[in-house]
């Protein structure tokens, strides 16, 4: 029985290994849509996600033995950087995006009280349709939004495997937008 990765896998690898720059350009021109395509999900930002699709080329030129093809295909390992990337990625920009509305929420001279009112009337409905969800799901996403775990953290505070808690997040979220956006019909 072939283990996970395919033949043509790991003789990329064992080039790539090599030192062999062809070996990388033949797997950049088989796989660039796919990990582009998946970082554009995520980021929805072309050059955000062109830059992490140079990320991920550049790193599996400098580290190839970071991969391990009894492990799984080279199209699933990069992609799984390049998803953790985008995701990263993501969650600076929300991070940054949130601190930089924070002080300015708190300072009466830049913003006035209707607007904090409005961030704060937005806040509660967000909070109130987060309570309303099933239990899984309320919990995933509370781990990971409210209290800022990742995929990881949460999976094992909850007991899950990482897939189930993804799932979760994602299904509970697109509850949340769904309802979310009844309510202002």
């Amino acid at each position: 029985m072939e283990a996970p990765g395919t033949t043509d896998d790991r003789l990329l690898h064992q080039r790539v290994v090599g030192g062999d720059e062809s070996a990388l350009g033949e797997l950049h021109e088989r796989l660039y849509p796919l990990v582009l395509g998946l970082a554009l999900r995520v980021t929805r930002d072309r050059v955000v996600s062109e830059d992490i699709v140079q990320e991920v080329f550049v790193t599996f030129w400098q580290r190839p033995l970071a991969f391990d093809p009894d492990r799984g295909s080279l199209r699933s390992w990069l992609s799984t950087i390049a998803h953790r990337r985008a995701v990263d990625h993501v969650r600076t920009e929300e991070r940054r995006r949130v601190s930089a509305i924070g002080p300015r929420l708190a300072d009466p001279e830049s913003n006035p009280p209707e607007d904090w009112i409005l961030a704060a009337d937005e806040a509660a409905r967000v909070r109130q349709a987060v309570s309303r969800l099933p239990g899984g799901l309320r919990e995933a996403i509370e781990l990971a939004y409210y209290r800022g775990r990742t995929y990881r953290q949460t999976a094992e505070e909850l007991g899950l495997p990482e897939g189930t808690v993804k799932s979760r997040i994602r299904q509970g979220l697109r509850r949340l937008a769904d309802e979310l956006a009844d309510e202002e019909v």
